[in-house]
């Protein structure tokens, strides 16, 4: 039986909707956790998924330099990535929408203007917006490809909403990692946890 999930609100004061791609509008963290641990295993390191999940919305690059840092490895972050990358996109195709999210897209689809802002190559989030269907609702589209600092700095939000047109105060973020919601936080915008409705 499948609980009926609670509605998620947007204000009426705010005028610009941002949000993530993975975890967010898709549900593609089993893909992206079973790439890490097979790229992670192909180079002879364990993946605690307990260290991907408190990264999660970070480029995969900073991912493993953070995974470096912290684990005292010395695995090459530039190489490494490209080839979790790849192995994710292969299954990609495959990801599904999380539907108290989508409801939202569709609430005000034509009525406020939307971004996405992810820490995604732009490669993998053009074949998730694709297969969810919702690849041409956004005219805004940010991923780690662009010169935007990664979350949890705020700059990738703060860009999204300059190119809607939007002040930042009237902008609501839809995140389902720490590291975006820390970035929304530090943007000054509305955050919100989509974690509480699915």
């Amino acid at each position: 039986m499948t609980r009926k999930c609670a509605l998620i609100k947007v204000s009426s004061r705010i005028k610009g909707l941002i949000f993530d791609c993975d975890g967010t509008l898709a549900d593609t963290m089993p893909i992206h956790l079973q790439a890490w641990c097979d790229t992670f295993n192909r180079y002879g390191y364990d993946c605690p998924p307990e260290f991907i999940e408190s990264v999660q919305g970070m480029p995969a690059v900073k991912i493993v330099e953070q995974y470096n840092r912290q684990f005292n490895a010395a695995i090459d972050a530039r190489q490494f990535a490209l080839e979790k990358n790849r192995r994710a996109r292969h299954n990609l195709a495959q990801a599904r929408p999380i539907e108290p999210v989508m409801a939202v897209v569709q609430r005000f689809k034509g009525k406020l203007p939307m971004a996405v802002a992810s820490g995604g190559i732009r490669k993998n989030v053009d074949i998730i917006l694709k297969a969810i269907g919702i690849d041409d609702l956004f005219a805004t589209i940010l991923t780690a490809d662009d010169p935007v600092l990664p979350k949890p700095d705020p700059d990738i939000f703060l860009e999204a909403a300059r190119r809607m047109g939007v002040q930042p105060e009237f902008c609501q973020v839809f995140e389902d990692g720490e590291a975006g919601l820390t970035a929304a936080r530090k943007a000054g915008m509305v955050a919100t946890d989509v974690r509480l409705y699915i």
